[in-house]
Parts: structure tokens; C-alpha cells; sequence
């Protein structure tokens, strides 16, 4: 079969770890295929996938091939298929906007980002890299908090006439203008903010939806994480965390039941280590009543690896946009996006999102 062609904005640790994990299953067979929900999708296994445009801003990594730029500094993500073979495809300065946080300059050099001295591209040039190069699906991998810089890729996208699948938290597909310009075009999208393999946010809402439906009353939650990535040293610019802190706190509160008080639920990044690079820990609390109003609570911590826990759920989400492509169906996906991201247009458990993505994929459903 032809390959699915992406187009990736942004090359931090998540693209480095969907790019490595595209080579690394080459060698795989379905039996051994550790770590993927989906071998086949409709037809596409995960290496069917390939990467013919790509965008940055840091000066690490614009001009070089994205096989070597997703290795550069501050990328610090754990490298599981170190010999990747020249893409030639060569990373292109993107348009910075409000992508780098004022508060980095404070940090050394191999945690931040470097903005690149080159002439940042304006929309008409990344339009024409998109058609010339022949992508499908455009990938947005900015950093949490670039509220401007993501609404340009999205209007890129539009005028390009790529599908978008938004991987972080500033809400395009569930904005619903931003929704009815893609439908009006009859181009898929997926989104928003990408809901990790096994992460913090579906470890919380599986023990939500568990109590509700173990009849426990839950009465007061929180959850905490720590990590010494990019995205974690971006959160401690609290201006950039609006989004990202919505879009966490309502993917626990969408499987809760009855809604929770403010007061008695806290969901957010709690701290930056940089020791701990692309590992986030999270600190999960809960407490509830049994019966008789019998108290009890439930203390987790979750070690994960942060970028290939999201991987492998992007590329769910890349077939599903492309299986999209194939039947004409445009504007949001809202199956693919119910399973695959925290904030999609319309919540559901993740039993119902399991089931809608299986039936989306069967053909069974138009989206």
C-alpha cells in the first residue's frame, strides 16, 4: 500500500519517539508487536507511515534531516531505535509566534529552546511546503501554551487542504468554529490533546469510572506530575496553562458522574525536575465512602516514560485520519478523538470510545 505522508510541526521528544517507533516496527511481526493497540488499520501497519515535511524554530535543529534533529538538544527523550536511516527530509524554520515562553531564557542551554537566527516562514510558504512535499495529515506537536502559534498551523492546514491531528492542548477541534472551517472544507481532524497509552489521565479516569461503578462515593481527588522535559520547564510559565489544565481536569470529570466541586478536585503538572528528563511521575489521590459512609482512599504513583507513551496513540490516530481520507468523510472524527485525546468535542467513557473507534474502523461509522 502507499504510505500515509505527515507533515510534523514541532520536532521535540513526542515526534522523536513516533518517528523512532515508525523504523523500530519494521522488524516487528504482529505477535511480538509489544506496545500498540492496533497492528492493522484498514490495511496500514504502523511503518506505513512517512514523514515528508517537517517545521521548527530551534537553530539545533532547522536544516538538518529529521533523523538527526530529533535527537538534538533539548530533546531528552529515551532513544529505543538509535540507527534511523537519512529521511531526506530537512526541517524547515516554522513561525515562532508565542512557541518559546520568555521564562526559558533563565535555563541552561540543552533544557531550553534556542530560537534559529533564520527567516521565520510565513503561512504561504508553509502552505507551499505542505502541497510540494505531498502530506496528508499535519501533526501539531507545539509546545503547551502557544495559543497563536497553533492557530497558525491549523489555518495552514485549512489552506493546504491536510488534515490536522492536534496532539496538545489548545482547542481547535472542540472550538466550534474552528470545528465548522474543517467541515465546510470536508477535512478530517482529530483532536485535542493526545491521552497518553497508559499515562496519568486514563489511569484517573479508569479508577473514577470504577468507583462509580462500584457504588463509591468519591468525594476529593488529585493528581500531580513532575518531569524535566521541555513541555514540563514550559508549565512553569502558569500563563501557558489554562488549556492544559482544562483539558486534564474535564477528561476526569467527564467519567465522574455527578460533577465534582472546584474545591475538591485538582488535576495539573505540579513541578519541574530536570534530572528526571522525558520521565513523568505522577502522584495520584483519592478518597471516598463505602458503605455504611465508611471512608476509604487510594494513593498511586505512575513512572512512565512521557513521549512513547503518546506515540503509539498517534500513530492509531494517523491510520484513522487517513482511513478518513479514503471515504471522503471530513471535519471532526469524533470516535478516533472520543479514544485518542483528553479534550475531544463530545466525552464519552472509555469503554464507548474503545467500541466507536473498533466500529469506525470496521467502517461501521463515519466518524
Amino acid at each position: 500500500m502507499d504510505k500515509i505522508k505527515i507533515a510534523i510541526a514541532g520536532i521535540g521528544n513526542c515526534a522523536s519517539s513516533l518517528i523512532q517507533g515508525i523504523e523500530y516496527y519494521k522488524n516487528k511481526e504482529e505477535n511480538d508487536a509489544i506496545g500498540l493497540m492496533h497492528w492493522d488499520i484498514g490495511g496500514y501497519r504502523p511503518f506505513d507511515i512517512e514523514v515528508v515535511a517537517a517545521f521548527d524554530i530551534d537553530e539545533r535543529k532547522v536544516g538538518r534531516d529529521v533523523s538527526e534533529a530529533i535527537f538534538a538538544p533539548p530533546n531528552c527523550t529515551a532513544v529505543f531505535c538509535p540507527e534511523l536511516p537519512k529521511t531526506g527530509v530537512i526541517v524547515k524554520m516554522g513561525h515562532i509566534l508565542d512557541g518559546v515562553s520568555e521564562h526559558m531564557v533563565n535555563y541552561s542551554d540543552n533544557r531550553r529552546f534556542i530560537p534559529s537566527t533564520e527567516k521565520e516562514a510565513d503561512k504561504e510558504q508553509v502552505v507551499k511546503e505542505l502541497k510540494d512535499s505531498g502530506a496528508e495529515i499535519l501533526l501539531n506537536y507545539l509546545p503547551v501554551g502557544s495559543e497563536e502559534a497553533v492557530r497558525f498551523y491549523a489555518e495552514c492546514a485549512l489552506e493546504a487542504g491536510v488534515a490536522y491531528i492536534n496532539n496538545m492542548p489548545v482547542f481547535i477541534v472542540s472550538n466550534p468554529e474552528w470545528a465548522a472551517k474543517f467541515e465546510e472544507k470536508g477535512i478530517p481532524i482529530i483532536g485535542d490533546d493526545v491521552k497518553a497509552q497508559l499515562g496519568a489521565t486514563i489511569t484517573h479516569r479508569t479508577l473514577v469510572d470504577l468507583f462509580r461503578k462500584r457504588g463509591v462515593k468519591l468525594e476529593r481527588t488529585y493528581q500531580l506530575n513532575t518531569g524535566g522535559n521541555t513541555d514540563f520547564l514550559n508549565m512553569l510559565n502558569r500563563n501557558r496553562l489554562a488549556s492544559k489544565k482544562e483539558s486534564k481536569t474535564e477528561a476526569v470529570q467527564s467519567v465522574v458522574g455527578q460533577r465534582m466541586d472546584d474545591d475538591n478536585i485538582h488535576v495539573g503538572p505540579s513541578d519541574y525536575v530536570p534530572w528526571q528528563n522525558d520521565n513523568k511521575v505522577c502522584f495520584l489521590r483519592m478518597e471516598g465512602k463505602l458503605f455504611g459512609d465508611v471512608p476509604m482512599n487510594i494513593e498511586l504513583r505512575l513512572s512512565v516514560e512521557d513521549s512513547p507513551n503518546s506515540a503509539g496513540v498517534v500513530i492509531d490516530a494517523i491510520r484513522c485520519c487517513k482511513l478518513a481520507l479514503e471515504r471522503g468523510v471530513g471535519g471532526i472524527l469524533h470516535s478516533p478523538s472520543s479514544y485518542f485525546m483528553k479534550h475531544p468535542p463530545k466525552q464519552f467513557t472509555d469503554d464507548e470510545a474503545y467500541m466507536m473507534t473498533d466500529e469506525f474502523i470496521r467502517g461501521l461509522r463515519d466518524n
